[in-house]
């Protein structure tokens, strides 16, 4: 048999042919398959996707929830819109540890976990007095405590040696005033069931309600109570050294966030070693944790 060139060129032809209906046969469904995936992401279920302090970075800011209602943890002031106290010193070192400037969003006790949990995002974490609980920690994530917290309350001067145990304040001549949505009412709703439970809705007055008569008591946390009783000589803390409960403050976040939960415990234990967290809680007259 003699091979031509011609026919040589002819087989070759029909074999890459050939191959070449067998390669793309086998990718198309691969090829069809990544364009459905990459379609029916959005650019935001891409971007929580990826891990969390990376997208704080490309942002190019944290953005932290605070109620800016409770001193000396979280305050706005509301001539100028600026936020000091201690969780908001809190929350700049957190974002000096990723290397962004931090933008504060308000939020309010009663929607804190919603806010938390929103889609889309609202914020990466909260800060400021929120005490750290087995609720919260099922649905949400909370870092390691680094105060101390517990239940106290606020009365007037006079009425120093009036209230001296939860029994005093549980009678119905006893008006407690409580902000909403936290854990201030549901203590009270709880452990108050005879006295005069009064929702007030902003936090930073009731101090001052306090002081002006218009309740009695005010259930706040040891984290609280101090700031007011040094700023207002009207006030009196008589239960501040035996708090009701005892627990630790911490900072809140949504679940799936396991690399900025893991950078906060950093920057908690490393204000705790270098002394820093201490200057701080002395700087505003608060209780370090126990261990520190």
């Amino acid at each position: 048999m003699i091979i031509t060139k011609k026919f040589v060129t002819k087989k070759l032809r029909t074999w890459l042919l050939a191959f070449a209906t067998v390669l793309i046969s086998a990718a198309t469904p691969l090829l069809f398959g990544g364009a459905v995936v990459l379609t029916s992401c959005t650019t935001e279920e891409y971007s929580v996707a990826r891990p969390t302090i990376e997208r704080i970075q490309q942002r190019g800011k944290l953005l932290v929830g605070t109620t800016g209602d409770y001193r000396p943890l979280t305050f706005c002031e509301p001539e100028t819109g600026e936020y000091w106290g201690f969780g908001i010193e809190m929350a700049q070192a957190i974002a000096d540890s990723i290397g962004v400037p931090v933008e504060f969003v308000r939020t309010s006790w009663p929607t804190l976990t919603a806010d938390v949990m929103a889609e889309p995002l609202t914020f990466d974490l909260a800060i400021g007095g929120i005490t750290i609980t087995d609720a919260r920690r099922a649905i949400m994530l909370m870092s390691e405590g680094y105060l101390a917290n517990g239940k106290t309350i606020l009365c007037r001067t006079e009425d120093t040696t009036r209230f001296r145990s939860l029994a005093d304040i549980d009678r119905p001549d006893v008006r407690v005033m409580v902000n909403p949505g936290g854990l201030n009412e549901q203590f009270a709703n709880e452990h108050l069931t005879h006295a005069t439970i009064i929702v007030h809705p902003n936090n930073e007055e009731i101090p001052s309600l306090i002081a002006e008569g218009e309740a009695d008591v005010m259930i706040t946390e040891i984290t609280e109570a101090p700031y007011y009783v040094q700023t207002d000589p009207r006030l009196a803390a008589p239960l501040l050294n035996a708090p009701f409960t005892h627990g630790e403050i911490g900072v809140l976040m949504r679940k799936g966030q396991d690399d900025l939960l893991e950078l906060v415990n950093g920057v908690i234990r490393r204000m705790k070693a270098d002394g820093s967290l201490r200057r701080l809680c002395e700087k505003y007259g608060l209780v370090q944790n126990a261990d520190k």
